[in-house]
């Protein structure tokens, strides 16, 4: 299983991919020398907009760039760093839910809204009330209900709140056997605008039932994403700072969610992010690399390989060459 860069020309990150009306789309972030030194914040990722990519033939084709769908001065609230966003259809409409920096350098969610998939996105006056963090994915139940996946420590801020979602005095990050800081879940309101309820922690389990602890290596970091296979909910997500892909599995879309495993193992440029989708009858894992920029992490470019389940539905393990 071979993975292949989607788009050689520019630096894109964290594609979020989505099938909408039979086409396959990616929603990345964008990537562009910024001149700050790295360090663990991610102060270095100063990205100012979003593209929208349509593909044609994942296994062969070249992602064909639509064109600048959102840009930080488009958005009222707007401080700066456009990191990670997806998109969800709701009733003929596409809802963009992205991550960004207020005017006080707190990340929030925000949402903008268009009539086709290549926007452009209209941004909403404020934030999603309530919200925090990075990395939405929007997840579409076969009910119609729509749930937003977020979260991310380190730079993602996550560590300033407690699991109910209030700020905290000071940023705790649990080391050793403490239990693992976990993702958030909302469902949203039925005009795709605001959860619809308080933001609940997302509970990764070992085979035994008990919370993976903050040594674990699998334990949680950033990038959540969420997809359905033959009726199961499967939450995915990056490690971060020991830069697996991993998953778990669970009944609920709230959990809580066994871990399964790794999908993907380390790849260039420290840590990686990605999307899970099927497309045509096959399945696809998008995600990116630093290897075109020669391994500087702030310069990253998409990929895509094939992805596959064994007879169980457990994902098989890949390596990105």
């Amino acid at each position: 299983m071979k993975a292949r860069y989607l788009f050689p020309t520019d630096y894109m990150a964290d594609p979020s991919a989505n099938v909408f009306d039979g086409k396959l789309y990616v929603y990345p972030s964008h990537d562009w020398e910024s001149g700050v030194p790295e360090n663990d914040n991610g102060d270095h990722f100063n990205m100012k907009d979003y593209h929208v990519f349509r593909i044609d033939d994942p296994d062969s084709g070249e992602a064909t760039d639509l064109g600048c769908i959102l840009s930080v001065e488009d958005i009222p609230w707007a401080g700066r760093q456009l990191w990670d966003n997806d998109v969800v259809e709701k009733d003929g409409k596409y809802y963009l839910i992205y991550s960004m920096k207020d005017k006080t350098d707190v990340f929030h969610l925000g949402v903008a809204v268009a009539d086709t998939p290549a926007g452009p996105f209209v941004p909403q006056a404020d934030p999603i009330r309530g919200s925090y963090s990075i990395d939405p994915c929007v997840f579409k139940d076969d009910d119609g209900q729509i749930y937003c996946y977020f979260g991310g420590i380190w730079g993602g801020q996550l560590q300033r709140y407690n699991r109910q979602g209030k700020h905290l005095e000071n940023a705790h990050l649990p080391e050793g056997g403490e239990k693992a800081i976990p993702p958030r879940v909302a469902r949203m309101t039925d005009d795709v605008l605001q959860f619809a309820e308080e933001a609940k922690p997302i509970l990764i389990v070992d085979e035994n039932g008990e919370e993976l602890a903050a040594d674990h290596p699998f334990r949680f970091f950033e990038a959540s994403w969420m997809h359905k296979y033959n009726g199961k909910y499967y939450f995915s997500y990056s490690t971060g700072d020991t830069h697996f892909l991993c998953y778990a599995v669970g009944d609920s879309p709230y959990g809580p969610f066994t871990l399964k495993g790794k999908i993907l193992d380390p790849v260039v440029g420290w840590t990686t992010h990605h999307s899970i989708v099927e497309y045509k009858g096959k399945w696809y894992l998008f995600h990116h690399d630093s290897v075109p920029s020669g391994g500087r992490t702030w310069l990253r470019s998409m990929k895509v390989m094939p992805l596959a389940y064994d007879a169980d539905g457990n994902i098989i393990p890949m390596k990105s060459e």
